[in-house]
């Protein structure tokens, strides 16, 4: 992914973030940074961690390895976790639907690791699922030991990591669902009832934001990775080390109001829309149908005329048979007045195996009886 920055030396001096020690603002349909301060810096990110559980969580559900149906037993070790929770007891079952809202509303440690258990095993192997993603993602000032953010020697990140994995959580629109919710229940007909209330107050007091996660410790001091949505443009900002939350909230405000004021975007392409059809010779279907593998926009710089948008995909040489559904076969780029300002991955939306002899056989014999016969008068 091509990253434009939009942070000038001018608009870097703005004093939008003062007190917190890291920051980052960026669009998140083309990763522009529009602002930062420090995002490189390798900080405790505290329950932000669970950004990185929720991206797992998701990308469950969608391959269809666990439902939102599914009820997930929390284990003797889950049940036993501190800090933030909603209360689950030795072998208490609830629903993956449920176990999110408890991860995602009220920063449940015992919710993420009954579900880091459930899809990896182990919380340990889930941790290694974790680091692997952040590897995958070009996340290098990023490790992760535990899927909470509970405090641990060699667990850190960064203001920009996080708004990447903000970013690619933000992928699936179902997750907004559960971090918009300003307040739910759990347990609803039970004499445990139990209420939840967003540890994010910014979904209630500030237009547009559904989410994503807060966190804090000691350490840490106050942080939000947070999301809103106007206009149809969303961004991204994160704070690292508030003083206060009443710090965090007023930087992140700030972020909000700047991006909000000074840019625009403008829709291409949904996730998953189809671009291109590729003929596969050698495959058990004729061709592989093409598909973009995030919402794909272009950023304009509000009063400004727009330039001469097109897009091009080059797919990628020589792609072989068997083909994943979701692999990454090509790359689509995005011009404004002739310069790349984006590049995004394209997909296969669906599963190509080889082609039998049979079916490479009864594809030529279709061919050749398409082809005229020129030496017939």
């Amino acid at each position: 992914m091509l990253v434009p920055s939009f942070a000038s030396a001018e608009e870097a001096k703005r004093n939008i973030v003062e007190e917190s020690s890291s920051a980052i603002l960026l669009e998140r349909d083309t990763g522009a940074v529009l602002f930062e301060k420090e995002s490189d810096k390798k900080l405790p990110p505290a329950s932000m961690t669970k950004i990185m559980t929720m991206i797992l969580i998701m990308e469950a559900i969608e391959s269809g390895k666990i439902s939102l149906d599914q009820k997930i037993r929390a284990s003797e070790y889950a049940a036993s976790m501190g800090g933030s929770q909603i209360f689950l007891e030795a072998g208490e079952e609830m629903t993956v639907d449920d176990m999110l809202k408890g991860i995602a509303i009220a920063s449940g440690n015992d919710a993420s690791v009954a579900m880091a258990e459930a899809i990896a095993g182990s919380e340990d192997e889930f941790v290694n699922m974790m680091n692997q993603k952040a590897t995958e993602m070009g996340l290098s000032n990023t490790h992760f030991v535990n899927p909470t953010g509970l405090p641990a020697k060699d667990h850190y990140s960064t203001a920009n990591d996080m708004a990447l994995m903000a970013r690619e959580l933000l992928k699936y629109d179902l997750i907004t669902k559960y971090t918009g919710l300003y307040e739910d229940y759990l347990r609803q007909d039970t004499d445990k009832k139990f209420w939840l209330v967003n540890t994010n107050k910014l979904v209630k007091f500030y237009p547009g934001v559904d989410g994503l996660k807060t966190g804090f410790t000691s350490e840490a001091k106050y942080c939000l990775t947070a999301t809103a949505k106007r206009d149809d443009m969303r961004v991204v900002a994160v704070v690292m080390g508030a003083p206060t939350p009443k710090v965090r909230n007023a930087e992140i405000t700030k972020l909000f109001d700047y991006a909000f004021s000074q840019y625009k975007t403008q829709k291409l392409f949904d996730r998953h829309h189809v671009v291109k059809e590729v003929e596969m010779n050698k495959g058990d279907q004729a061709s592989m149908t093409v598909v973009t593998s995030e919402r794909v926009s272009v950023l304009l710089k509000k009063g400004q005329e727009n330039g001469e948008i097109t897009t091009s995909i080059k797919m990628n040489e020589n792609i072989q048979t068997p083909v994943k559904k979701g692999d990454e076969v090509g790359m689509l780029s995005v011009k404004v007045d002739g310069h790349v300002t984006a590049k995004s991955p394209v997909l296969s939306s669906e599963d190509i195996h080889q082609a039998s002899w049979w079916q490479l056989m009864k594809r030529t014999a279709a061919q050749f009886a398409k082809t005229p016969n020129e030496g017939v008068k």
